[in-house]
């Protein structure tokens, strides 16, 4: 789910007030947090038993080699190896009966939960459908109230049922004038990019009306887009493919291609410099100088690296600094100038998903899904986990929440608060 929102800075000082709102409601989800991660970690790395000690929350309770302890039962049990269908009590199902128990514990504690009104703000979805392929449309969250909070979505009757690997808002004629997905091939119907005007998924245009631009680019299968606001390439995007980067103009469909030693995952544009950073699959971030042909050397401006499969870039300080995550869970904030890790952010759990980060500077908040469907809020400026928020659904590695962040849900006048998608539910979590 992505959001379609560029607003003015507010003063560092409301930053500071939500963010003790997020400390003041996230204390005691840091602590379970971080005991279901110790758990998991455990658990999934090595595949060893779990702590008994940390299971029965006793500490006198000794721990006996193939056997766990009930603490509501307060006796042994032992374990098996695998699923057995006689006796379920496996290493497997005692881990996911402790993240259960944690989920429903921090579902409790979660009191801010709740449908509420939302702002103007419009969201692009990207929904699976049983019979293969995609639906898609936009969402209009503009004169939502509560307490019915039902959402319309407005979908697209020209590409049904192609599979989307990567989409970005465009801005042709305006800002977010328009939808860049990258569609995956079908039979003979080879993969593209396609440029799709946003008016088109409002139904209430007049008949008379033309849409602006409609084009499509044949390309290889794509893992990553972005949309260029730079001056030095309007009017540009760029794809992400198997070692090679395309950098195409919309208007000319001129093409610049930049070849790489893997594949590139995340891309985002600088808007100031004429840069375009890439995050790739061998952990290498690198960014190209547009300015140079492809042909030429030195295009690489800048290089970094991270021991994982680099799955989210985000530019941000006034493009002096670079948030990057892995497929190790692994977060980082780099400064571009001296290319030196300056801050992480633990807690993020990640092990082969390509997940995203949302960063919100207004908001001085950092905010990321984790394979393990819980969703947390750090604080940009010191790496603190300011909150951790259960999915309402039990743990699934096939129902991951989508989230976005608005700064004033509720209209002009609203506070911040999030959006978290799940299955075919929407809900909302907002300052109180």
């Amino acid at each position: 789910m992505h959001k379609s929102s560029w607003q003015s800075r507010r003063h560092r000082r409301r930053g500071q007030r939500h963010r003790a709102w997020f400390r003041r409601h996230g204390s005691n989800e840091r602590n379970d947090a971080g005991a279901q991660q110790s758990t998991q970690g455990s658990s999934d790395g090595h595949g060893e038993a779990p702590s008994t000690s940390s299971t029965a929350g006793n500490s006198s309770v000794p721990d006996l080699p193939g056997y766990y302890f009930d603490p509501e039962k307060k006796r042994y049990f032992r374990l098996l190896p695998g699923h057995n269908n006689c006796n379920p009590l496996t290493k497997e199902s005692i881990r996911q009966k402790e993240m259960e128990r944690k989920r429903l514990k921090l579902l409790e504690e979660e009191k801010q939960q709740g449908k509420a009104d939302t702002n103007s703000d419009r969201l692009f979805t990207v929904n699976d459908v049983k019979v293969g392929g995609s639906k898609y449309g936009i969402i209009s969250l503009h004169g939502l109230k509560t307490p019915t909070f039902r959402v319309h979505m407005h979908e697209n009757l020209y590409f049904t049922n192609r599979k989307v690997n990567a989409m970005c808002w465009a801005s042709l004629n305006h800002l977010d004038s328009h939808v860049l997905l990258c569609l995956m091939g079908i039979a003979e119907t080879p993969g593209c990019a396609t440029l799709l005007p946003t008016s088109l998924f409002v139904s209430n245009h007049a008949a008379g009306d033309r849409p602006g631009m409609l084009c499509s680019f044949r390309i290889p299968g794509a893992w990553s887009c972005a949309w260029s606001l730079n001056i030095q390439a309007n009017n540009c995007f760029s794809t992400g493919l198997s070692r090679r980067v395309l950098v195409t103009s919309v208007v000319t469909g001129h093409r610049q291609s930049f070849g790489t030693s893997s594949d590139v995952l995340t891309q985002q544009f600088a808007v100031t410099a004429p840069l375009l950073f890439n995050g790739c699959r061998s952990g290498e971030i690198f960014a190209i100088d547009l300015r140079c042909q492809n042909q030429g050397k030195g295009w690489k401006a800048t290089r970094l690296f991270h021991d994982s499969a680099v799955t989210s870039v985000q530019i941000l300080q006034e493009e002096q600094c670079l948030m990057a995550s892995d497929m190790a869970g692994t977060i980082k904030l780099w400064d571009l100038r001296t290319t030196k890790c300056i801050r992480q952010y633990a807690g993020h759990v990640n092990e082969y998903a390509h997940l995203p980060l949302h960063v919100h500077e207004e908001e001085g908040i950092l905010v990321a899904v984790g394979q393990d469907c819980y969703t947390r809020i750090w604080s940009l400026h010191d790496g603190q986990l300011l909150r951790t928020i259960p999915s309402p659904y039990p743990t699934s590695k096939a129902d991951i929440p989508s989230v976005a962040f608005s700064s004033r849900l509720g209209g002009s006048q609203g506070a911040p608060g999030l959006l978290m998608a799940v299955r075919q539910d929407l809900y909302c979590f907002s300052y109180s």
